[in-house]
């Protein structure tokens, strides 16, 4: 019998820890979390309402994923990135990305291209509001994305995207949260909009060559802006 009761604890311990992984995992995936950004664990802690141990093991985990620091102090931040970092992933996310893209245009199934079309109106509506709430903006524009990705049909492909998301999901923050950013200017909802159309017409090169532009214009924003680490 106590054995079995420890069994049940145990698992009870790797379900939470989980659970927080998973939860701040989505949250630097989606953007939602800055460069330089510091977390308490103590927050995270209460607000998921778990103890600390399982945000310990949660933070651990994503650290050696690369997608967060652990000072010296014992406290936790979102990594900055440098220029160097940034262009190495953006060449990744161009090469696998685009892949993933092409791929989606050939695969899709209607109930696919349904749940990618209502991601690109809600971008857009956001995109267009006199008053655009940056949060639903980065939110829906990672949401129109994996959307793309899992019409691929190829769940490996979008774990490795997640990946790469994972490290680079912060920076787009600067692309978005920026004013007079693309998504003043409408750049990123065009991209979309062809992105869109050529899933929908099954022209997968069309569809490529429409995530590339997204990405290499965001990425040039951004490299430009002067706000990755030197």
């Amino acid at each position: 019998m106590d054995d079995a009761i420890g069994r049940i604890g145990r698992v009870e311990r790797v379900t939470l820890g989980a659970r927080v992984y998973a939860e701040l995992r989505g949250l630097l995936i989606a953007g939602e979390l800055a460069p330089g950004e510091r977390l308490s664990l103590r927050r995270v802690a209460d607000q998921l309402g778990t103890s600390m141990m399982p945000v310990r093991e949660a933070v651990s985990r994503l650290a050696a994923d690369q997608a967060l620091t652990v000072l010296p102090n014992r406290s936790v931040r979102v990594p900055l990135m440098d220029a160097a970092q940034f262009r190495e992933l953006t060449r990744v996310r161009l090469a696998i990305e685009g892949f993933a893209a092409e791929e989606a245009a050939r695969a899709r199934s209607e109930a696919d291209l349904a749940v990618i079309a209502a991601q690109d109106d809600l971008f857009r509506r956001e995109a267009r509001a006199a008053a655009p709430n940056f949060e639903r903006a980065v939110r829906a524009n990672k949401d129109l994305h994996f959307a793309v990705y899992a019409a691929a049909g190829l769940p490996t492909l979008t774990a490795i995207i997640e990946g790469l998301w994972l490290r680079v999901g912060p920076v787009l923050n600067l692309d978005m949260r920026v004013s007079g950013t693309r998504l003043a200017e409408g750049a990123a909802e065009r991209h979309h909009g062809r992105l869109l159309a050529a899933i929908r017409g099954r022209d997968g090169p069309g569809a490529r060559a429409a995530l590339v532009a997204d990405i290499e214009e965001a990425a040039a924003f951004i490299a430009g802006s002067g706000r990755l680490a030197s």
